[in-house]
């Protein structure tokens, strides 16, 4: 798909990974919706970026009726959406037998349950126009077994499968279904998960990663809408993934 002139709607847009997407996506020419909690941040970006090329639109995106409103605004000021790109996510930290069901519960329907309410939200419209992108942000912790991130990789390992099947299903209708998998990224990330935080800060310290940026897992993401490739990401070899030492 070509992005410049594109509609692509970011959640989790207010900083990390989705910041960045939603940045390097102008950049290239696209016309940005912005989806997250923090309304501030996003009113912000949306200035940054140019109030004609990008909508703010506060949304938690595990209320499906807010998110169903976010689709409708972002069609009513651009006409289309070519583009979803699902970031918003949670991780949490906990050993097996200390995971808070409330706590997992909430990740799932933030990692899980919100990336299929989303693209449910964007298929009428993207049916409507014969095609569309749609790119879900994984962890590469899915390829490793590391304690305490049980809850969490199950989670991006549920969506890396969900993102297979609707890739499968959707083919006919030109719409592409992706995967992107991070590696560790300089982002809040890891300072705002459930459980344990200073668990999750000593796993990240310990693990020999160097932190990539955030915009280099937003211009990965940009390559796979282009590209309408099945997966692609930034985890070392050594890590199970494809990036070369």
């Amino acid at each position: 798909m070509d992005i410049s002139g594109a509609v692509v709607l970011v959640t989790g847009a207010s900083s990390g990974i989705g910041g960045a997407t939603a940045r390097a996506a102008s950049r290239a020419g696209a016309r940005v919706v912005l989806l997250a909690r923090r309304e501030e941040r996003i009113r912000q970006l949306a200035k940054e970026l140019g109030e004609s090329v990008a909508l703010a639109v506060p949304c938690d995106v595990t209320d499906r009726v807010q998110v169903a409103a976010a689709v409708e605004a972002a069609i009513e000021k651009f006409g289309r959406i070519d583009v979803l790109v699902n970031n918003a996510g949670q991780g949490l930290q906990a050993t097996v037998d200390a995971i808070d069901p409330e706590d997992f519960r909430a990740v799932l329907e933030l990692n899980l349950v919100a990336p299929l309410t989303a693209t449910q939200a964007v298929l009428p419209q993207m049916r409507k126009q014969g095609a569309g992108a749609i790119v879900n942000v994984g962890s590469g912790i899915i390829w490793s077994s590391l304690p305490g991130s049980g809850a969490y990789s199950a989670s991006k390992a549920a969506l890396a499968k969900l993102s297979a099947i609707a890739r499968a299903e959707l083919a006919d209708d030109n719409i592409t279904v992706s995967m992107m998998f991070p590696s560790i990224t300089e982002t809040e990330f890891v300072r705002t998960v459930r459980g344990d935080v200073a668990g999750a800060l000593k796993m990240e310290d310990s693990s020999g990663l160097a932190p990539q940026s955030p915009e280099a897992a937003a211009d990965t993401i940009l390559d796979l809408i282009r590209s309408g490739a099945e997966q692609a990401d930034l985890v070392p070899e050594e890590y199970g993934g494809t990036l070369k030492s």
